[in-house]
């Protein structure tokens, strides 16, 4: 049986896939943050802000495609690691941490493996 915080990651994971991007929305809160290491300020802050990136930058892309390799889960932080298709000439990985608070995920943390 999944966790709450797993469900949530999962159900993103899903609306990713589909390119659904209201329902892959209402699985963040409207104050989310995504973080890109090694810069240290949010590259996407808000509701608003992830919603114009992903209509613009990824739901466009017919290709588009995130296959889970692998999944941990500690508390309320879900760490992915995917592959990612349709955005660049060639797939590649990445690891994802999520931080769900309430149900919703609050912040995450991309680690791209180029």
């Amino acid at each position: 049986m999944a966790s709450p915080a797993e469900a949530a990651v999962q159900r993103q994971l899903e609306a990713y896939n589909a390119r659904d991007l209201e329902r892959f929305l209402a699985e963040f809160s409207p104050q989310v943050r995504v973080h890109r290491p090694p810069a240290t300020a949010p590259a996407i802050e808000g509701i608003d802000a992830l919603r114009a990136f992903y209509a613009s930058e990824r739901f466009n892309r017919p290709a588009l495609h995130a296959e889970l390799l692998g999944r941990m889960v500690l508390g309320n932080k879900v760490v992915d690691h995917e592959r990612i298709s349709g955005v660049r000439e060639a797939p590649f990985e990445m690891v994802v941490v999520y931080q769900v608070v309430e149900g919703r995920i609050a912040a995450l943390w991309t680690f791209d493996g180029a």
